[in-house]
């Protein structure tokens, strides 16, 4: 569709272009070019100074050679010098400007043959000065100057006389142009021929001149210097004038509105003149179709409304890609939503069943040591009392697990108020310790390390459990022989209350995770630890409230260490 509709602006473009060159052809004055009028002895060009040379020369006056003869009979013949620069000198003083030329020029010659250089250009200068004749078959002027610049060898008086040759400043032959512009190019070192598209209209003025004289077809291109030439004949036949322009200016003229390239072809499909710089087939408008002198060959610009569709299907392909991306990406965050959203369900499955396993395993010792005791099947009074001891620990365990499960709910309702205040954190670590030893009766004991006068801003109640559950962690997954170490100290702007294990350490794939809610790690499933996957988050969220931060220093095989650092309250 997108080249269908390019074809049809296209084809459109060149029906214009056609049509426009037509009516152009028909309305004088609407193509831009020479217009050539007269004879070649009386020959008017408009624009002016745009014919490097003519048919035949300006019919300027010339002194004729006999008024020099007696002086040239001395300078020749006799080889008197002397007299005839006296013979010369009185003619230069003619009030005829014509006798007047030729005698400077004579004069000129024989000032420079006995080498009075000097001399010689005043001469010539003098002979500079006089226009409209001519000297030598050649404007007087001109053959001053470029004798002045033979003699003194000045580039850029020479440069000047180039260029008012460029500009046609005399009318000249075109035999007189050629030498002049070899020898002045010379001069000035360039050796450059002059520009092609005039000689060619120098070339195609003079033809037309020529052809003036019988019946012409109305538009015609010939060809002069190597180019097509299109010559437009108006007027009746007694004052006929010409439009002469090169074929290629012509095509320049006629696509300028318009956003393509033109090419001429002639009756065999020979290019008379344009390239084919365009995209595409060319849409050709014949010349017996549109009455035009040429056939019409119009292809659309690189880069153009009508060349630039493999630009808009760039465009198309890249937006079809950033589209499937974003397809893409979203396929995955979705995906990846989906996938955490299931091992969230996964988490809270297991913690259902850890916690389910937690109160299910103490309810039935508690049952069944309640039977007993009351069916009277104790054996003796001490089994009585270990029984009894039995039901208090499992009591304890129950209510140690539903106040963590409160604890938690509490904090992740943000339903816990806290209430600072300025505590010591080495006696706040001895209570902790000194509970958690009492809940474990003779079985472990906790070592205490620390400095004195570590005083931060806390609510003791939540940051006991914390500290609870960092030593029940360390309890559970060391082994029954080793010692659980707690420290508190000065670190700076902070206290530092660390709790250390010689447990199995932490894989550091897992020391980020381990963090998150009702996630364990993979020491719990190989030593058969049990719990609930809360402890450490609920660990991070209360010291995260106290503005501090839990840090964990592990090495498989070799324990952990877990750091609670808190702002320090500073002593006045």
């Amino acid at each position: 569709m997108e080249a269908q509709r390019a074809r049809e602006r296209l084809e459109l473009a060149a029906d214009r272009i056609a049509a426009n060159f037509r009516r152009s052809l028909d309305a004088e004055g609407q193509l831009q070019g020479l217009t050539l009028s007269g004879t070649k002895d009386s020959l008017s060009v408009v624009p002016p100074g745009r014919l490097l040379y003519y048919p035949d020369a300006a019919a300027e006056p010339e002194a004729p050679d006999a008024r020099f003869r007696e002086g040239e009979t001395y300078e020749f013949r006799e080889g008197q010098p002397p007299l005839a620069m006296a013979f010369y000198e009185r003619l230069a003083g003619s009030n005829d400007a014509a006798v007047r030329a030729g005698a400077l020029l004579r004069l000129a010659r024989v000032l420079r043959k006995i080498g009075r250089k000097e001399q010689s250009l005043t001469v010539y200068r003098r002979l500079g000065e006089i226009a409209g004749v001519q000297v030598a078959g050649a404007p007087a002027e001109l053959v001053a100057r470029h004798a002045t610049c033979a003699l003194e060898g000045r580039k850029e008086d020479a440069e000047r006389l180039l260029s008012d040759l460029r500009e046609a400043r005399w009318q000249l032959r075109r035999g007189q142009f050629e030498f002049y512009w070899d020898e002045v190019s010379r001069l000035a070192g360039r050796n450059e021929p002059p520009d092609a598209e005039r000689v060619a209209l120098a070339e195609a003025a003079a033809g037309a001149v020529a052809l003036a004289a019988g019946p012409t077809d109305p538009e015609q291109v010939v060809q002069a210097a190597g180019r097509a030439i299109l010559l437009v004949w108006r007027g009746p036949p007694d004052r006929r004038t010409v439009l002469v322009a090169t074929v290629e200016s012509i095509l320049q003229q006629i696509a300028v509105r318009e956003d393509v390239d033109c090419m001429a072809l002639d009756g065999d499909g020979r290019t008379l003149a344009g390239r084919k710089v365009g995209q595409g087939r060319a849409a050709l408008r014949s010349a017996a179709e549109f009455h035009i002198p040429w056939t019409l060959a119009v292809t659309a610009r690189p880069g153009s409304a009508a060349g630039g569709m493999a630009g808009r299907q760039r465009f198309l392909l890249t937006a079809l890609a950033v589209m499937v991306l974003f397809l893409l990406s979203g396929t995955y965050f979705i995906a990846r939503a989906i996938r955490r959203e299931a091992d969230v369900n996964r988490l809270q499955s297991d913690f259902v069943s850890a916690v389910s396993h937690e109160f299910r395993s103490p309810l039935t010792s508690m049952r069944q040591l309640s039977e007993i005791l009351a069916e009277g099947r104790a054996p003796s009074e001490e089994r009585r009392q270990l029984y009894y001891e039995t039901l208090l620990g499992e009591t304890r365990r129950l209510e140690r697990l539903v106040e963590t499960l409160l604890n938690f709910g509490r904090l992740e309702a943000r339903a816990h108020k806290y209430r600072f205040e300025e505590l010591d954190a080495g006696q706040l670590a001895e209570q902790a310790a000194d509970a958690f030893e009492r809940e474990l009766g003779h079985a472990r004991k906790i070592e205490r390390a620390g400095e004195s006068n570590c005083r931060i801003r806390a609510d003791a109640e939540p940051l006991s459990v914390a500290l609870r559950n960092l030593l029940d962690n360390a309890v559970k997954y060391s082994p029954p022989e080793t010692s659980v170490r707690v420290e508190w100290a000065r670190a700076g702007a902070q206290v530092a209350i660390q709790v250390r294990d010689c447990g199995p350490g932490i894989p550091a794939a897992e020391r980020k995770s381990i963090f998150e809610k009702f996630v364990r790690g993979s020491a719990a499933a190989a030593l058969n630890v049990k719990g609930t996957g809360v402890g450490l988050a609920m660990v991070r969220q209360i010291v995260a409230a106290h503005s501090g931060e839990i840090r964990l220093e592990s090495e498989p095989g070799r324990g952990s260490t877990f750091t609670i650092l808190l702002p320090a309250v500073e002593q006045a």
